[in-house]
């Protein structure tokens, strides 16, 4: 993997933390055991279209269990973001391939909750991965939606993701129509392909 310029337990030292957005406070912490109760709160809160693209199914108990099982063996970075209520206002996660051709790159994964859209809470969030990305060594990321979610496409693109790739037919929704997936890539180096053909 690349050299990291800071080892896990940095990146945990950050946590928790509180920061503002206009007259909001929001806690950050890392995702850990104690919070999948709410992450299941959370998830079932939301929109069914904001669930399509996710990997596994966050409104299911053991979905969730499974997910902090991939927390705790390192294959993720997950940092939620609390309201002043004590409420899980959204989250940005940061998962890695072990692969070794492609452990440089990682997949974010952004989602806040309908009342905080708008507010500036995605942009944290994605600074705060952004973050935690670079000290993991990371130099490339990726995030992938259908290609109808066009608030998560603007979204990602004003934070300078921008489109790499369209696979025909690669999502299925829960009627058994196929959609067509978009991914995105933000390259944290600026980095290119080098090799001359």
């Amino acid at each position: 993997m690349a050299k990291s310029t800071s080892s896990p337990a940095n990146i945990a030292s950050r946590y928790p933390k509180t920061v503002k957005l206009g007259d909001a406070a929001f806690e950050l912490r890392l995702m850990g055991r104690a919070d999948a109760n709410s992450m299941v709160a959370f998830a079932r809160a939301l929109p069914p279209d904001d669930l399509l693209f996710l990997r596994r199914n966050i409104t299911d108990a053991a979905a969730v269990e499974g997910w902090i099982d991939n927390i705790e063996s390192g294959a993720a970075v997950v940092v939620l973001a609390f309201a002043a209520d004590g409420s899980l206002a959204g989250y940005a996660s940061m998962n890695l391939n072990f692969a070794n051709w492609m452990r440089h790159l990682g997949e974010i994964r952004l989602l806040t909750g309908t009342a905080y859209r708008g507010v500036g809470l995605g942009r944290m969030l994605a600074d705060e991965i952004y973050a935690v990305s670079r000290s993991l060594g990371l130099r490339k990321l990726s995030a992938q939606m259908t290609l109808d979610q066009a608030g998560a496409r603007a979204t990602f693109e004003r934070l300078g993701f921008r489109p790499e790739a369209l696979l025909t037919d690669w999502v299925m929704d829960a009627k058994g129509r196929t959609r067509d997936l978009l991914v995105m890539a933000y390259d944290l180096e600026g980095l290119t392909d080098t090799v001359d053909l």
